[in-house]
């Protein structure tokens, strides 16, 4: 994964299934610069899949970690515009 300089906010999820036989990769993540555009994204990818998670990249402060049991939560909170 390459993070580009000023993103800040991550999303992971498990990708859809292939056919049988298939491997697929146990988790993708995309990059995003704002929580505003990682949580349009984790909406999106919430329809797919309930296992969906999101947080902030280091160095970035303060530190915040999505967990799936959290994140339909904070797909629903207000942003802050940064």
């Amino acid at each position: 994964m390459a993070v580009r300089p000023h993103d800040t906010w991550y999303v992971s999820f498990e990708p859809k299934k292939l056919r049988p036989g298939k491997r697929a990769f146990s988790r993708a993540t995309e990059t995003f610069r704002s929580a505003l555009e990682a949580k349009d994204f984790a909406k999106q990818k919430l329809t797919e899949t309930k296992n969906v998670t999101a947080g902030t990249l280091n160095p970035h402060l303060p530190k915040r970690v999505i967990s799936s049991a959290q994140i339909a939560r904070w797909v629903e909170e207000p942003s802050e515009t940064l």
